[in-house]
């Protein structure tokens, strides 16, 4: 087994360590203190900020907090470093997410914010720079990990949620409950691959190009998606949502043309179904990654039928079957899955 296999087959324990450590003691109240200081009315709203893997997850969470109209904004690090970064002030809850706690433009703003801003973290490492700048964190437990990001992704994924679900007074034995259930899907999607991932390469892999869309929290596995396919497979991707899909980008679609539609019941299902039928009406072929039996049937369509009562934590289903496409997509063509050649795994240069 190679080592990108080895941390995506980690991932129900990293999810497990890390729901435990929300659920009881140390993790609970932390969540529980950036909920009072919300509540404190001394914040106008939340500022949340990272680069690659951990700006999507910031993307998410506003998604998730700005329905319950807690006023949120994601902002890449880098843009916010240079560009906006007069838009933390004294009343900005600015929430940090690195997984390692080093990102070169999180640490640049850390080192450049005045002493009145209140930081709080989400990373995967405590003793960081992160982690010792803010005054409140928000660790996920998915332990080391040296490839490209898995478990450290869906770990810090589920923080997010857990906050969202905190900020409304629904983190409790039935979203516990809702939850484990999510993390033992992920146990049988990792032992029953054999049952579905040979077609689902054969419907994108080996490609020069793959599409992927979604919409709403799941768009940040769309994102993470096509960052796995660059960084490990080496290959062009693209993420996009649903609706900016349809703005011009369908022009794309002929003969040749790959995508993968992620569509989990939900607020937009239908909209993410329709984008799906007509990919496929005007030549190309589509990957669908979804919780519903899907009302289309092509013989250029290969579904993947996940079972997920939940929206939001579909993000966190539908990464496991992109994560071993691109193991399998990598070994075909002679890689080290998950492996930097250019790059590092903590980026420290900008």
């Amino acid at each position: 087994m190679n080592k990108f296999l080895q941390e995506i087959e980690e991932q129900p324990h990293a999810l497990k360590a890390t729901l435990l450590w929300f659920s009881e003691g140390e993790g609970r109240e932390s969540l529980r203190q950036v909920i009072d200081l919300w509540k404190s009315g001394r914040f106008d709203k939340i500022i949340f900020t990272g680069m690659g893997s951990s700006y999507f997850i910031s993307c998410a969470a506003t998604t998730l907090l700005n329905p319950q109209y807690v006023t949120s904004f994601a902002i890449n690090a880098g843009e916010l470093l240079h560009y906006q970064f007069s838009l933390i002030t004294k009343t900005t809850l600015f929430v940090c997410i690195s997984q390692s706690g080093e990102s070169y433009e999180v640490v640049k703003i850390l080192e450049q914010l005045p002493s009145d801003i209140t930081v709080i973290a989400i990373s995967n490492e405590s003793e960081s720079t992160l982690a010792k700048k803010a005054q409140i964190s928000l660790l996920s437990k998915a332990g080391k990990e040296d490839m490209t990001s898995t478990k450290t992704f869906i770990s810090t994924y589920l923080v997010a949620y857990l906050l969202s679900l905190s900020f409304s007074d629904k983190f409790n034995k039935t979203s516990v409950s809702e939850i484990e259930t999510i993390i033992q899907t992920v146990s049988d999607l990792l032992k029953n691959r054999d049952h579905w991932l040979d077609n689902a390469v054969k419907a994108i892999a080996h490609t020069p190009f793959v599409q992927l869309v979604a919409r709403g929290p799941v768009f940040a596995a769309a994102q993470q998606s096509a960052l796995m396919l660059m960084e490990a497979t080496r290959n062009s991707a693209s993420a996009l949502l649903g609706g900016e899909f349809r703005h011009g980008p369908m022009e794309m679609v002929k003969e040749g043309f790959r995508a993968v539609v992620f569509a989990p019941f939900g607020v937009t299902y239908h909209q993410s179904i329709s984008v799906a039928a007509d990919i496929l009406k005007f030549g190309g072929k589509v990957l669908l990654i979804t919780d519903q039996n899907p009302p289309i049937s092509d013989e250029n369509l290969c579904s993947i039928i996940i079972p997920c009562p939940n929206e939001p934590l579909f993000a966190i289903l539908c990464l496991i079957p992109m994560q071993l496409i691109v193991n399998q997509w990598s070994i075909e063509e002679e890689n080290i899955p998950g492996n930097f050649t250019r790059g590092a795994k903590v980026t420290a240069v900008e």
